[in-house]
């Protein structure tokens, strides 16, 4: 009831909901990171989030306000209705729309596909966000948030930071036009109504190399094979190329090693989610096992010659 009585008191403090939040009815939805609810009043249902303790070390919520609205205008993600400065956010909620899983995205048919033009839509349509999505940079940055909080990294861990060194000089070599992407495409950031599919939550939105949000999604819905090759060339509306595809499978590994340090920061600020070191530890090995591969030097090598 706690978390339902705060809510209750901020919604109060949205402009023009002082009288509705006494009367609405607050339902606690998931969140890895933030309080999220759904809000039902005489206006209509809302969609109400409220920010985590800790994640302004890291997230810029006024870079998430202007590209949750940019998402909104091109017409993949929900209308923003209210946004404060400290995160907390008012959006429409989805009513007809299935949050999505690794598991429904085995079983509902065509949604591989759905994901695929949404995020096509969101690179091709969107207003330019307000905040450019650099890998590596983004990693120390991390690092040094980890540091700051003095968490332990798992062994090896630097050792990885400076094989992906290769992966840095071989995307360097013919670099691509970056695009509105949402860089954290978790499946449960995707909502299905059967019909299209709806992309939330902007926390991590910047401008990027489309095919990240693509590995990523992979990497997220433990794609199979069949899965990847149906996501990238319903993105493109055609095959993709072996440079195109050789990104996809980067990206999937260095996803990995980025959202290895964000674990370990909700692990040293003790999110109760999960066990986030656990998770930190998975992602952690399933970067180094891909990149040791002998199918990630193949599309490493696609990419340098394009």
């Amino acid at each position: 009831m706690a978390d339902i009585d705060l809510a209750r008191t901020r919604l109060a403090a949205v402009p023009g909901f002082a009288d509705e939040a006494a009367k609405a009815a607050i339902t606690r939805l998931a969140g890895m990171t933030n309080l999220v609810f759904k809000v039902e009043t005489g206006r209509g249902r809302f969609l109400f989030r409220l920010p985590g303790t800790g994640t302004e070390a890291y997230i810029d919520r006024k870079v998430e306000a202007v590209n949750a609205r940019a998402a909104a205008d091109a017409g993949v993600s929900p209308e923003v209705f209210y946004f404060g400065e400290d995160g907390m956010m008012l959006a429409r909620y989805l009513d007809d729309a299935v949050t999505m899983s690794a598991a429904r995205f085995r079983e509902r048919s065509g949604a591989v596909e759905r994901a695929a033009r949404a995020l096509r839509q969101l690179h091709d349509k969107a207003p330019p966000f307000a905040f450019r999505f650099e890998l590596f940079k983004m990693v120390d940055e991390y690092l040094a948030v980890v540091d700051k909080l003095r968490a332990q990294l798992p062994q090896g861990y630097h050792a990885l930071v400076m094989e992906a060194t290769v992966v840095r000089h071989a995307l360097a070599q013919h670099p691509v036009e970056l695009k509105p992407c949402h860089c954290d495409p978790l499946c449960e950031n995707f909502l299905d109504t059967g019909a299209r599919m709806w992309v939330v939550d902007w926390e991590y939105s910047g401008m990027n190399d489309p095919m990240w949000d693509l590995g990523d999604l992979s990497v997220e819905g433990g794609f199979d094979a069949s899965q990847d090759r149906l996501l990238i060339d319903t993105y493109f509306g055609r095959p993709a190329s072996a440079f195109d595809f050789g990104r996809m499978v980067i990206y999937k590994a260095m996803c990995d090693l980025l959202w290895t340090l964000w674990g370990l920061i909700q692990h040293a600020n003790k999110n109760p989610a999960e066990d986030f070191w656990a998770y930190s530890l998975n992602r952690f090995e399933r970067c180094k096992t891909l990149m040791r591969t002998a199918e990630f030097a193949r599309h490493l090598d696609a990419v340098r010659r394009r």
